[in-house]
């Protein structure tokens, strides 16, 4: 039976930085943006709080901002390797974000079989489309997607392994038998099998490998 790899993007995929970061370089609102982590990272805003503030200030999007974003955020080296190596081998990977789904779904083209993320309205936004929080991701869901992959996908949680970097990957970490701390925070690096430190996937992925 084959396995199922399950990948965080923000901080994991992506060193240091995250789709939101990238966007809001696009748009000049870096400082903003700032705000808003730092109040999601104190615990004064909540995933669906930070979600409609950001949607606020995604108004202005375009498509092209987002391509232009996406191609020129900090991505680990590696990764459509790692992706195409784990499909040969008649396994299966994912990425479950937090971030918006505009954004993660691009990773399909990558290699990726399934992206789960916070599902926003299409770009550009039209004038009336309104932002509804139960579509956005909390750090517990991420559990509930891999339940939902594990199932399309005939494995169980024991034939999973997770890659993630900080607080909002703990509860799927703790859920499944091996993962793999990617430039983890203290948050992960009691909860993980492996750690890694470093910019290259393919390192990450081969600890897991042997």
């Amino acid at each position: 039976m084959g396995r199922l790899h399950i990948f965080d993007m923000d901080g994991t995929l992506m060193h240091g930085s995250s789709a939101s970061m990238e966007l809001a370089r696009e748009l000049g609102l870096v400082a903003e943006f700032r705000e808003l982590e730092h109040a999601l990272g104190s615990g004064l805003l909540d995933s669906p709080g930070y979600a409609e503030r950001a949607y606020e200030l995604w108004r202005a999007l375009t498509p092209a901002q987002v391509a232009t974003a996406f191609e020129g955020a900090p991505w680990l080296a590696g990764i459509r390797e790692v992706w195409a190596d784990i499909a040969a081998r008649g396994e299966h990977c994912a990425v479950v974000s937090l971030s918006p789904d505009f954004f993660v779904r691009r990773l399909l083209e990558w290699g990726a079989h399934e992206v789960r993320a916070s599902v926003f309205p299409e770009i550009p936004f039209g004038p009336a489309a309104g932002l509804d929080v139960a579509g956005i991701l909390v750090p517990e869901t991420k559990v509930t997607a891999a339940d939902e992959l594990c199932a399309r996908y005939g494995v169980s949680r024991r034939e999973c392994v997770a890659y993630g970097d900080s607080l909002s990957d703990t509860a799927l970490f703790a859920a499944v038998p091996v993962s793999v701390a990617v430039n983890g925070d203290h948050h992960v690096s009691g909860l993980a099998s492996h750690a890694y430190t470093g910019r290259d996937l393919r390192e990450a992925y081969a600890l897991v490998m042997g």
